[in-house]
């Protein structure tokens, strides 16, 4: 039996195989998961019409090997905490829960061959990674499996001339959309909480105490 994606949208698809649906899948080191993240979500949510997103904590990411990074099982539970409360938010497991190192080609894979085929797939990811998803592992295939959502903010942009690059000697089938700019990165709260500053209000205050109780980031936090 293949291990199941999300316990919230196990079922997407399957009560109208005549239905189109849209599942968006937002993947990345969250160490921690903070409101950035939740805001740029909702808002491509939004934007797109998805009937949910899906979260996925990465496992061992390859691009960041050389950094040290939370082990899984915290990140994981930061997301659920994080995501819980938003009927349309769920968080998988399945690439923390995979050996190896985390190739999103393997994400997609698993994701297509769980859902219907009524279900289509948008991957979300930022502008400042797309112009490089030609380098990923298998990326012909990973463009086969999902379209793909970058999401730009005021201060960074893909130029005309990148989206034409990638328009003309890819097969990605690629949406750009603008969000809310948040100055918030996962980097910016870890420092902070290693000096003793406060991250409430950059991240959900579920997420706030968690990262104080188990003293993570070299520091508890003050709120």
């Amino acid at each position: 039996m293949a291990a199941i994606i999300s316990e919230r949208f196990d079922s997407l698809g399957l009560d109208d195989p005549k239905k189109l649906r849209r599942l968006g899948i937002m993947g990345g080191t969250f160490d921690p998961i903070h409101i950035g993240h939740l805001a740029c979500a909702e808002q491509v949510r939004e934007k797109f019409d998805l009937d949910a997103v899906i979260f996925i904590p990465s496992g061992v990411p390859v691009f960041k090997k050389h950094l040290e990074v939370t082990d899984g099982a915290r990140r994981l539970e930061m997301c659920r905490m994080a995501c819980g409360d938003n009927q349309a938010f769920d968080v998988s497991s399945i690439e923390i829960d995979r050996e190896g190192d985390t190739f999103t080609v393997d994400t997609l894979r698993q994701v297509r061959d769980y859902y219907p085929e009524n279900v289509e797939l948008f991957f979300i990811t930022g502008a400042d990674a797309v112009f490089n998803i030609m380098k990923w592992r298998e990326s012909d295939v990973v463009a086969e499996l999902a379209r793909f959502i970058a999401v730009t903010r005021p201060g960074y942009t893909i130029s005309e001339e990148q989206k034409y690059l990638l328009e003309t000697h890819s097969a990605f089938d690629i949406a750009y959309t603008e969000v809310t700019a948040l100055a918030i990165s996962s980097s910016t709260l870890r420092q902070r909480v290693s000096e003793g500053k406060s991250v409430r209000y950059l991240t959900m205050r579920c997420v706030c105490d968690y990262i104080a109780t188990q003293g993570l980031y070299g520091g508890k936090s003050n709120g």
